[in-house]
């Protein structure tokens, strides 16, 4: 049998197996006790019944007159007759008998005591030495009934009170159990940005240690991110300074060089200069992303904040334009502004970056906070398509990107209780590519 995969489901079943099977258990050590008592009991009747019964039927016998023939005994109403007996002389021959006793055969007396037979329990007795002898019986059916029916009296209890036992057993365990499912309810409520500690008050001791175990996990993992997000801002925010300085450095050189290889060389710098400063503002953002809360109490205009970011990015080197589209009024959200504008800044740089430079690129902000972004653009396959948004992965190897952007903006999404879409070709349309981020409603 396969057990139930809840805890409670196990409980209930192995404790209402554990009541049957004790029940059952102890209904048939009773019903033994009880078989043996019968028997003593009605041993006791039979043997009762015979020596009152003998000394009567000798008396009657000895004032009757003997005129070869049985005598019957009558009976004042119709029953159902248990105990049969019949009384016979030393020849074997029946003096007196029960009126349900024609049928029966009664074996001839050898000695007083009892005799069983396929169908009877006899008691003999006899008197006056042996001249009169009475036979009593009584049907083993009888004693089987009796038994049958205490055994039934015993089991009875448990087909009735089993399933009310289950019951109350599923409903003590259901309240017991509130605790363990509210720490459960806890930890699948979490998100990647909340790691502290579960509160474990009310859970049962023999819970507490596994409790405790992973609020220490999670005290730990705590740690381990704010040291690698700590470094990450802190690598990104240092290299700024000296990528800046040899930046600068550089175009001075581009300016004073004459040789042609020369300038070449310090292009080359600059090109690598740029994109390592690059690197260093999106690992900074991805700290951003995944280190602060992604949700603030006072909502926000994000037309504002977007428009803000559309008019940084109006025209850029690639010569593509943006067009923008909003809502009319304010789309207020409780995303942060600025984890908003990193994630529509990258949004806009990856279709400014990969889009065609003859064609503009379509900006949308619903009236619910849903960003649209569209792109014209080769078809991007399904299988690198679910790839875009892991980190340092790009579509394409010749541009120039870090393969963070995508990244970034995902992280955010869960962040802030939304989603990131991505698809291609973009709706209506039957090439370019299209990313839809959906911050959470409310």
């Amino acid at each position: 049998m396969r057990l139930p995969r809840s805890l409670q489901g196990r409980l209930v079943l192995t404790i209402s197996l554990s009541v049957g099977v004790v029940w059952i258990i102890s209904a048939l050590i009773a019903e033994t006790v009880i078989r043996e008592n019968l028997d003593k009991m009605f041993d006791s009747a039979l043997e009762e019944t015979a020596q009152r019964i003998l000394p009567l039927a000798v008396q009657e016998l000895f004032e009757a007159e003997d005129d070869g023939t049985s005598q019957m005994i009558s009976t004042l109403r119709e029953h159902d007759e248990f105990l049969t007996y019949v009384v016979r002389d030393r020849s074997g021959r029946i003096l007196l008998q029960s009126h349900d006793s024609r049928d029966q055969e009664f074996p001839p007396f050898e000695q007083t005591g009892f005799i069983t037979t396929e169908k009877y329990i006899l008691y003999y007795d006899a008197a006056l030495g042996g001249d009169y002898t009475i036979t009593i019986a009584e049907p083993l059916k009888h004693r089987a009934e009796a038994a049958r029916e205490t055994l039934l009296a015993l089991g009875l209890p448990l087909v009735l009170l089993l399933p009310l036992t289950i019951g109350a057993i599923w409903i003590l365990l259901h309240f017991m159990l509130g605790s363990l499912r509210g720490f459960r309810d806890e930890l699948a409520a979490r998100d990647g940005q909340d790691l502290a500690p579960v509160a474990t008050g009310k859970l049962p001791t023999e819970i507490l240690p596994v409790a405790e175990a992973v609020n220490a996990l999670l005290e730990r993992l705590q740690s381990t991110l704010v040291a690698e997000r700590s470094f990450a801002t802190n690598a990104a925010h240092e290299l700024r300074t000296p990528v800046a300085a040899a930046l600068a450095q550089t175009q001075r050189l581009q300016a004073e060089a004459t040789d042609e290889n020369t300038v070449q060389r310090a292009n080359n710098i600059e090109s690598a200069l740029k994109r390592l400063n690059r690197m260093s503002e999106k690992l900074m953002q991805m700290a951003r992303a995944e280190g602060a809360s992604l949700r603030v109490d006072i909502p926000h205009d994000l037309t504002k904040v977007l428009q803000m970011v559309v008019n940084d990015l109006a025209y850029s080197d690639t010569g593509n334009q943006i067009e923008l589209t909003l809502p009319q009024g304010p789309v207020l959200s409780r995303i942060d502004p600025d984890a908003f504008a990193i994630a529509a800044r990258n949004l806009l740089e990856n279709a400014l970056r990969h889009g065609r430079s003859d064609t503009p690129v379509n900006v949308t902000l619903h009236k619910d906070g849903t960003l649209t972004v569209v792109n014209a653009s080769p078809v991007v396959p399904p299988e690198d398509l679910k790839k875009l948004t892991h980190r340092f992965a790009r579509q394409d190897r010749n541009t120039d990107g870090s393969g963070l952007g995508l990244s970034i903006v995902q992280v955010i999404a869960e962040g802030a209780g939304g989603k990131l879409e991505l698809r291609s070709p973009a709706r209506h349309r039957a090439d370019g590519f299209e990313a839809v981020f959906s911050p959470a409603k409310g």
